[in-house]
């Protein structure tokens, strides 16, 4: 199977201070590929870079087997989504407009929507759920009905690969649960790869088909979440103690978090 994405050797860095240290590893068409690790470890600076919004130091980031500074940038956003970890909450558009920017990459010099973006748009709030919502502006959502909002202008642009920096921060647990039945079935339905960051640890381990565990602009590990949750591994990865054991709700292993100053008293 060719890799839709393939890193070799990339290395990122802001002036003085490396980040990214020579990553080497590739994403699969249809995978659903998680990046987990520690505050400081690189995750944010990594989506970034595949997105094409970093410039890398080193190495070089192929999509579809072309490196990524090869494509323009209307021709890359036919291609990648790229879903930031919080939108502006200011934004004065209604969810029905917001959307429909996505189709942008596909406009000609005029900028002007035909029926078919329309389309596209309306399908992409259905899928989200937000169809009752889509005259709403988005100042005026909860924070899961806004973090939805701006998935469904990235399914709107109709990526190949969709990039999302921690897309449940800051949600209640509904709202995490919503966020991430939504990633799967832009897999399984949409047909789409979805490569994302989370700091949930058991969040991903429950729906990832791949992790990649970055510590300090190092790759750890990467494999099936039960290769990568590891007791040993995330412990020294994460500065903790932990535990690990099969989840009670299906086949994935879980992460139990020990308790540091209340155990010893």
């Amino acid at each position: 199977m060719n890799a839709i994405l393939r890193i070799d050797r990339v290395s990122c860095a802001y002036p003085q201070n490396p980040v990214l240290r020579e990553l080497t590893f590739q994403v699969n068409p249809g995978e659903l590929f998680i990046v987990i690790g520690p505050n400081g470890s690189g995750k944010t600076t990594l989506i970034k870079a595949l997105a094409g919004l970093l410039p890398i130091s080193g190495g070089e980031i192929f999509l579809r087997e072309q490196a990524l500074k090869q494509y323009g940038q209307k021709d890359l956003a036919r291609q990648v989504a790229y879903v930031a970890q919080t939108g502006a909450v200011d934004n004065p558009f209604t969810i029905k407009e917001m959307v429909l920017m996505g189709r942008s990459p596909y406009l000609g010099v005029l900028g002007i929507e035909g029926e078919l973006d329309i389309e596209i748009a309306r399908q992409a709030i259905e899928f989200t759920g937000l169809s009752q919502l889509a005259n709403r502006r988005l100042d005026s959502l909860s924070g899961g009905e806004r973090q939805r909002a701006f998935i469904a202008r990235a399914i709107c642009q109709q990526p190949e690969l969709i990039l999302l920096d921690e897309p449940t921060a800051a949600l209640d647990l509904a709202h995490q649960i919503r966020i991430m039945d939504l990633m799967q079935r832009m897999k399984t339905n949409q047909g789409a790869t979805v490569v994302m960051v989370s700091h949930d640890i058991n969040l991903a381990a429950m729906y990832a088909d791949r992790l990649l565990l970055l510590v300090d602009g190092h790759i750890r590990a990467c494999g099936s979440p039960s290769q990568v949750i590891d007791e040993k591994l995330l412990g020294a990865a994460y500065s903790c103690r932990l535990s690990v054991d099969q989840s009670p709700c299906g086949d994935w292993p879980m992460v139990n978090q020990m308790p540091g100053e209340k155990s010893r008293r």
